[in-house]
């Protein structure tokens, strides 16, 4: 497929990432789309991956350079849960790594930079229900801190240098393609791995903490939606708040009961439920909607279909 874009992923073995470069390879190429991490999550060769880290800004720059990148997806970072066990590192790495790909971007004459953030930088004292696109933040968590900090960085580069850089707040992402990786919102993928291989699971979140989430599928739609639309379409340059669906771990476990009647749901709360605490119930993401046309396609109960329908086959054969 011929494509005018050369496009770079750092971080593509991540739960995003590994989804979102098989569709941008679809899209644009596989010569076109350069895979990379600090590891090769995946054997096939047919497609384009180079080993990168994200705090190797020399590496980076190279491979900017090299292969005349035009647009770069910046998804490696340490995750909110995994963040608390080594701060300084997780700073280190979602911030450093930011800051390299926007100077070089500026540098290099970068058409488009994606960056994820997350409801980890609202925080306990923004309104947790229908949560605005401006509401007051005060992350708690250093992932949510860095995220915070990420978003003002991006609007910064785009007023003083007219670098086009654009941003999601994801909720929790839900996927049964990648495992969990160490996010507060993770419960709802290990507990569909733990129902079909134990038909029981313990959560570490109390049973009515409600939080967004989001299918996978519907995350990868709305950032390729984003990069797609036109640049006076995007009206926010910190981060477009997403939302798709909103539950709690015990509606979760009664729609899984639905399909498993003998699944049972036990509770034993830890330092993850403090987290959860600070962050919203549900999001008011009518920006998004408005300005570039999202709109999520999952419900709760086709994201359970989803996810249990595919890891049986995954897990069971």
């Amino acid at each position: 497929m011929a494509s005018n874009e050369r496009i770079l992923i750092l971080g593509s073995e991540g739960q995003l990432g590994s989804e979102l470069s098989v569709i941008l390879q679809q899209k644009h190429g596989l010569q076109n789309v350069i895979c990379s991490d600090i590891r090769n999550g995946k054997p096939e060769a047919d497609r384009r991956f180079m080993e990168l880290d994200v705090l190797d800004a020399e590496a980076i720059e190279q491979v900017i350079i090299s292969e005349n990148i035009t647009t770069i997806y910046l998804l490696a970072a340490v995750l909110s849960a995994k963040g608390e066990t080594n701060p300084n590192f997780a700073w280190k790495l979602n911030m450093d790594s930011l800051l390299h790909v926007l100077n070089f971007a500026v540098k290099h004459k970068v058409n488009r930079v994606f960056w994820p953030s997350s409801i980890a930088a609202f925080g306990p004292t923004t309104p947790r229900d229908f949560t605005p696109q401006l509401p007051y933040m005060d992350p708690t968590t250093v992932y949510g801190i860095s995220k915070l900090s990420g978003e003002l960085w991006c609007q910064y580069y785009f007023n003083r240098y007219g670098l086009d850089v654009r941003s999601l707040r994801y909720p929790g992402i839900i996927s049964w393609k990648t495992p969990p990786g160490g996010g507060t919102t993770d419960y709802a993928v290990e507990i569909f791995h733990e129902a079909l291989k134990k038909n029981e699971y313990t959560c570490f979140l109390q049973e009515n903490t409600a939080l967004p989430m989001m299918f996978v599928d519907d995350a990868i739609r709305a950032t390729i939606e984003l990069m797609e639309a036109p640049a006076e379409s995007i009206k926010v340059r910190t981060s477009y708040n997403l939302a798709a669906v909103s539950f709690t771990p015990g509606e979760l476990a009664k729609s899984i009961q639905k399909r498993m009647p003998d699944f049972k749901m036990g509770y034993k709360t830890d330092y993850r439920q403090a987290i959860a605490d600070g962050w919203p119930s549900s999001i008011d993401d009518s920006a998004a909607r408005k300005d570039w046309g999202w709109n999520h396609q999952f419900d709760t109960e086709g994201m359970v279909d989803e996810m249990l329908d595919n890891l049986k086959k995954q897990l069971l054969g």
